[in-house]
């Protein structure tokens, strides 16, 4: 079967899970047979690991420097005519049986209109909250948002590009979540066709390293972004002993690492938080192996959360805030530690809980080891495949 894949970043250029997830999904179908194009924007970010074949980094879009960039009007239209342009190449060179969208937020949203009046098989695998946010980070598609709607189809006919988009027709939908499926559904979407398939971690990361004996040593691993509560992680230090360490794996947003830096500093654990940058899976999992405990200190409502389930498969402790979709699988005194976000005193309580406990610290690694083991990529990926295989198939019609 011949797949579109299309979505905003594409690994190695990428900064979060979602992505991750996405090349995943892309290798499994490749192994079963599938012919698969990968079509992703020209963002670079700075490593030197190639690309796996056919990824085409051709689609433009306005992030910069971790934030959506203010477009002109005559931009604004510019970046959507060209992205139509781009996809239009790919559908006549590829002729795809199906297309999937994945990580879709700040591209041009009316992509999936046009697939939609084409009448081609399409999935979108929501992992965050882009059918919200994508609406105004779309520059062309906000032009035409609510009073301003009447004027799409002048601007279709002038422009020669959909301006607006049919979201309930436009695909079928599987949601990382069921709490990002009712985020979408609020927004006064129907999405008559959508369901829940839950990403998971990676085998590699599902083996869980020996016991440490207790030394103090947090790990974050994530994007540095305001959502995520890494300050109040950093906050929690002073509240720790002196010998208590925070390693920070991840990067983004070079403005946020520079305000935990400062934060740190104003706090005097300055010397006590490393920041290791974007490292690949396997520095990663060595993170997870000489840590004592995983802190997820998220305010936002994190639409899933790989993290802890990463952490778990390592047999490390998670202390979390039970943000979002990650309250589906937390469960506070049996796979993880709970506590409120944004209270720094909470959070380090539970990290003391954790160092004079070593029975509890065990109960967590047995169950949690339990959670991670119901969450990996491969039930992941075969969800993928049977989700486009059904796409394929002609649909009846009601009543038929």
């Amino acid at each position: 079967m011949r797949v579109l894949t299309v979505g905003n970043m594409y690994p190695p250029h990428h900064y979060g899970g979602y992505e991750l997830v996405w090349r995943s999904a892309v290798e499994h179908l490749r192994s079963r047979g599938h012919e698969v194009r990968v079509l992703t924007t020209d963002t670079r970010t700075g490593t030197d690991e190639l690309d796996s074949p056919d990824v085409h980094r051709q689609l433009h879009w306005p992030l910069r420097d971790a934030r959506f960039e203010p477009l002109s009007r005559r931009a604004r239209v510019a970046m959507a005519r060209h992205n139509h342009r781009v996809l239009e190449r790919h559908l006549t060179d590829l002729r795809p049986e199906v297309v999937t969208w994945w990580s879709m937020g700040g591209l041009t949203l009316t992509l999936l209109e046009t697939v939609r009046r084409l009448r081609l098989p399409a999935i979108a695998f929501v992992h965050d909250d882009w059918l919200d946010y994508g609406r105004w980070a779309d520059g062309w598609l906000n032009m035409f948002r609510g009073r301003r709607a009447r004027a799409a189809s002048a601007a279709e006919r002038l422009v020669g590009i959909p301006g607006q988009v049919d979201f309930d027709g436009a695909a079928s939908y599987q949601f990382v979540s069921e709490r990002t499926r009712r985020h979408a559904l609020s927004q006064g979407l129907r999405l008559p066709r959508s369901g829940i398939a839950h990403s998971g971690i990676h085998p590699d990361l599902l083996e869980a390293a020996p016991q440490l004996d207790w030394q103090w040593r947090l790990l974050y691993v994530g994007r540095l972004d305001p959502r995520k509560g890494v300050d109040t992680a950093v906050e929690a230090l002073a509240h720790l002993p002196d010998e208590a360490r925070l390693e920070l794996i991840g990067g983004w947003d070079t403005r946020e690492e520079d305000r935990l830096g400062a934060l740190a500093g104003s706090l005097g654990v300055r010397d006590r938080v490393q920041f290791a940058g974007h490292l690949n899976r396997s520095e990663i999992a060595v993170g997870y192996e000489r840590a004592d405990a995983v802190v997820f200190p998220v305010r936002w409502e994190e639409p899933w959360g790989l993290v802890p389930l990463e952490a778990m498969g390592k047999g490390r402790p998670v202390v979390a805030t039970g943000r979002g979709g990650s309250g589906e699988y937390l469960r506070d005194g049996e796979n993880c530690l709970l506590f409120e976000a944004g209270d720094a005193g909470a959070l380090a309580g539970a990290i003391g809980r954790l160092a004079s406990e070593p029975d509890l610290r065990l109960k967590l690694r047995e169950h949690g080891f339990e959670t991670a083991a119901s969450h990996t990529e491969p039930v992941f990926n075969e969800a993928v495949e049977r989700a486009v295989l059904e796409a394929a198939q002609p649909r009846v019609p009601v009543g038929a």
